[in-house]
């Protein structure tokens, strides 16, 4: 069996983690890298990812993540957080790595440029908010699929009450806002998920080839 398709079916939603188990440091810089190389719309990762390690500052998060042990236990949290309002500020600062990393003029991607400003700006703001909020789902993918490949257990987050989490870590102070929670480390010989089997749709119900 492929290596990729192994590490899919032996990764699972770790519903405990083995607390006295920590990633390396060079293992947590893999993941980073994964996470930055992600694809985004545009290619403009408009959001934020925030590594938390503090144990009192991930202790003040479990109530805002309803009470979830993962949050604890875990050897590392990341926090994914979308900005807010992304705009004209978010592109040229995205343009200006652009002619720094290939040696290009701004004056040469000025219809690109205007193109991206353009569509951007018309959206609403809730219709940006929701744009940008989207391209972390893209991001937490990589995460998984990287730390699978290492053997490193991921627990993705929705549960938790996002004006909570952006006020402990002062994100709103930062134009941020939290969108998903992810708990990595190793599970727990105790957890009794690991041994259920994975449960998906069939091939048959899933796809459509027209």
């Amino acid at each position: 069996m492929n290596t990729f398709i192994e590490n899919q079916n032996w990764r699972y939603a770790t519903k405990k983690f083995d607390s006295s188990k920590k990633i390396t440091n060079e293992e947590i810089a893999i993941l980073k890298e994964a996470i930055r190389l992600s694809s985004s719309s545009y290619g403009l990762q408009p959001y934020k990812i925030i590594i938390v390690e503090n144990p009192e500052l991930r202790a003040q998060l479990q109530p805002a993540a309803w009470g979830q042990s993962q949050i604890v236990d875990a050897s590392h949290i990341i926090i994914f957080a979308n900005e807010l309002n992304f705009g004209v500020t978010g592109i040229d600062s995205y343009f200006k790595n652009v002619s720094e990393t290939r040696n290009v003029t701004l004056e040469s991607m000025k219809g690109y440029i205007d193109f991206m400003k353009k569509t951007i700006t018309a959206l609403s703001e809730d219709e940006k908010n929701n744009w940008s909020a989207k391209q972390t789902y893209l991001a937490l993918g990589n995460l998984l699929n990287a730390a699978a490949d290492l053997k490193i257990d991921v627990t993705p987050m929705e549960g938790f009450v996002p004006a909570q989490v952006n006020q402990a870590l002062g994100l709103d102070k930062l134009g941020l806002n939290a969108t998903l929670i992810a708990t990595l480390g190793y599970r727990h010989e105790e957890d009794a998920t690991q041994h259920f089997k994975k449960v998906r749709k069939s091939n048959e119900e899933l796809f459509i080839t027209l």
